[in-house]
């Protein structure tokens, strides 16, 4: 279906947009100054490109990251349409980069324009203007002499002679103090060069040069505008994933940044039910988000995760990992931009009419398993301690959020301690008292359980009412008759949020049934033994000694109580 106008709720924020089908395959990667003023402009007819009317024909949603400015827009757009190859992206196919200046590693440092930095250089940009960097690049060599070639020459180049170079190759003598002076400047700290260049503009005004006086205004609007507008790119980001979240009431998002070569370069969004402990659902998207993939080698947390987490992110990754909760610096506002983008999303979907985050984590969900909708769903579990309190559960999923109403609990009738067997009850005495068939049966567990469950509906003439599927913990896969096995990623987020919380539910019921049992009168387990009789026994005897002690006779003489009833109470004490 195409996006319509009417559909967008887009941030007033430096970033990219990116229009998508619901497949998930991007179209086209676009960078705006103001992400939402940029795409309206696609539906007022104001971009004349033949490509926009097939662009929004095709495309079924319009998704965005925020940026820190449009100049980090612009790099992030490259690297986007580096991974995505759009379709509609004609630029960029030849796959160019955005130039650097760097400072190689050498006895005497280089200055280079290059859009591949040499290894072990200390590099700066990229920078947008590529001309505005060969420009500063020239002004460095002029006012402190860098060299930009490996010339070795024993009288110096033509680039020593002309004053362009300070020649060290001939004389080392002072050039340790040029490259920091360089390395300042490019750094930002440009108001010692700056300063210079207006006192010789201000000169050259006083004796009514003004074709230099203007150049050299134009040279330090160069300096100023190339410095500014450079992609911050940090040391820190060269394997790094930082982690946002934002909630509203009980709605979440957690918001992964993927960071690598000194810029963010995508994102992952989760969307939760939020129950209150942030660490606690950050804890469960990272156990998802990392189950299929190797963790980075640093994690930019908005709080602690407990050790277990930590352990296990060190496993998948195989190796040493780094997790941080950073307080300042360019962790920190890589940090904080995550928070920025969740907060954008979690904003959006409360502000949405046409459907919550949930609702498309349902339909996503939908597409993944190709069906027509999620928006029905019935997961069961089994819990049980050695045999003891067996029971089973079940939860509702409407439109991707938790329908608690029409949770429900079982206590199994069987004596039965098999797992299978106990889900097959449960889910027959389910059958007896249903009046609308779900889109979708999960259950907790693997093949087996799907064959046990599948073979009790076709006894029962209720197969192909809906679909039954099973999922299994070990790498979240699941299982649906006739269909090779689904390893889930996010987009099926929605089952695993459905069987997550039938774990949850089951285990409740179960704990608390154990701490009712716990608590039971031991008289209560005598058969046909009701409150009441206990109640006269106990007043009769004055405690549960006396009862224990009692003869058939003393026990007879209790109002209520039988010689059949005396027989089974002295039996129970005796075994």
């Amino acid at each position: 279906m195409p996006v319509e106008r009417s559909s967008l709720d887009l941030p007033r924020k430096p970033g990219v947009y990116l229009f998508k089908r619901k497949d998930g395959r991007v179209m086209y990667v676009g960078k705006a100054t103001e992400i939402r003023t940029r795409v309206s402009s696609y539906f007022s007819g104001s971009d004349g490109r033949r490509m926009v009317p097939l662009l929004i024909e095709e495309a079924d949603e319009i998704d965005f990251i925020v940026t820190k400015s449009p100049s980090e827009a612009l790099f992030l757009e490259r690297n986007l349409i580096r991974e995505h190859k759009p379709k509609y992206n004609s630029r960029l196919k030849d796959d160019k980069s955005y130039p650097f200046i760097s400072l190689t590693a050498e006895e005497f440092p280089r200055i280079l324009y290059t859009r591949h930095p040499p290894e072990g250089s200390r590099s700066w940009g990229p920078f947008p203007d590529a001309g505005a960097a060969k420009r500063v690049i020239q002004l460095l060599r002029i006012e402190f002499g860098i060299r930009d070639k490996d010339c070795r020459g024993s009288d110096g180049c033509l680039a020593m002679h002309i004053g362009l170079c300070k020649g060290p190759c001939c004389n080392p003598d002072g050039y340790p103090a040029i490259v920091k002076a360089v390395t300042d400047v490019l750094d930002g700290n440009a108001k010692v060069l700056i300063e210079s260049l207006q006192k010789d503009m201000d000169k050259a005004s006083e004796y009514l040069n003004y074709e230099r006086a203007a150049g050299i205004r134009d040279m330090i609007s160069s300096v100023q505008s190339t410095l500014s507008q450079q992609i911050i790119h940090s040391r820190f980001y060269q394997d790094c994933d930082a982690i946002g979240f934002s909630s509203l009431g009980d709605s979440a998002i957690v918001m992964i940044l993927h960071a690598k070569e000194g810029v963010v370069q995508g994102k992952t969004e989760y969307p939760l039910i939020h129950k209150g402990d942030v660490s606690e659902s950050v804890s469960l998207v990272l156990v998802e988000h990392y189950a299929n993939r190797r963790p980075p080698k640093v994690l930019l947390l908005p709080s602690p995760v407990g050790d277990s987490v930590e352990k296990w992110l060190k496993f998948r990754r195989g190796g040493s990992l780094i997790s941080r909760v950073p307080k300042r610096g360019d962790l920190f506002r890589l940090r904080k931009m995550a928070d920025q983008n969740a907060e954008i999303l979690v904003s959006r979907s409360h502000r949405s009419s046409s459907g919550s985050l949930e609702q498309r984590a349902a339909n996503e969900g939908a597409a993944l398993l190709g069906m027509s909708s999620l928006d029905h769903i019935v997961c069961f579990d089994m819990a049980q301690l050695m045999g003891s309190e067996r029971v089973g559960a079940s939860v509702v999923f409407k439109n991707g959020r938790p329908s608690k109403k029409e949770y429900r609990t079982y206590k199994i009738k069987g004596d039965s301690a098999d797992d299978l067997r106990m889900m097959r009850e449960s889910i027959l005495r389910w059958l007896k008292r249903q009046k609308e068939w779900p889109d979708i049966l999960l259950l907790d567990g693997g093949e087996t359980h799907l064959s046990t469950i599948n073979n009790a509906l076709i006894e029962n003439d209720m197969d192909g009412k809906f679909v039954v599927a099973a999922l299994a913990k070990r790498e979240e896969t699941l299982y649906i008759d006739g269909r090779e096995p689904i390893i889930l990623d996010r987009r099926g987020r929605v089952l695993i949020h459905s069987r997550d919380e039938a774990h949850r539910f089951v285990n409740q019921f179960h704990s608390r049934r154990r701490r009712k049992g716990s608590m039971r009168d031991p008289l209560e387990e005598v058969d046909g033994l009701g409150a009441k009789k206990i109640q006269s026994l106990l007043r009769h005897f004055g405690g549960r000694k006396g009862i224990e002690h009692a003869g058939i006779d003393e026990l007879r003489a209790v109002p209520g109580i039988g010689l059949s009833m005396a027989k089974k109470i002295q039996e129970h004490f005796e075994n």
